[in-house]
């Protein structure tokens, strides 16, 4: 699958061509906060298939599971284009709004469920964890 997007000012792109590792929605507190939305909504693939382009600032923050992560961002627009997990360091989280086709993205699981805000429900038929999924 060919994978590419970019920010709402075009300064940063990214691409390449694989399958992603899973689909997720995100309702921590980070993500929340991160994505001004109820919810983030993320495709993770491996590190090394996706290539970046153009200057990214990032700002690390510890998670709702205590694991640190780095989001990066458009230093001009601000859009986050996409996070690293210290958990899952050879994943990059791709963030879904910026796919140049949205389509793409499919939501396996729902995570944070339980931070969902009443305004921005949880998607019934998808599977769902109150927090992270389960380890191992």
């Amino acid at each position: 699958m060919l994978i590419s997007g970019q920010c709402l000012c075009g300064a940063v792109h990214y691409r390449g061509e694989t399958e992603p590792q899973f689909q997720v929605k995100c309702y921590c507190t980070d993500c929340r906060k991160s994505s001004a939305a109820g919810h983030a909504a993320m495709m993770g693939f491996a590190r090394e298939a996706i290539a970046v382009s153009g200057e990214v600032k990032e700002f690390h923050s510890r998670a709702d599971s205590g694991t640190e992560v780095a989001r990066a961002f458009c230093p001009i627009c601000g859009s986050g284009i996409y996070s690293k997990n210290a958990a899952m360091p050879h994943l990059i989280f791709l963030r879904a709004s910026t796919l140049d086709n949205p389509d793409l993205f499919a939501p396996q699981i729902v995570v944070w469920a339980a931070r969902a805000p009443s305004w921005d429900p949880v998607a019934k038929g998808i599977q769902a964890f109150s927090e992270g999924p389960p380890r191992g």
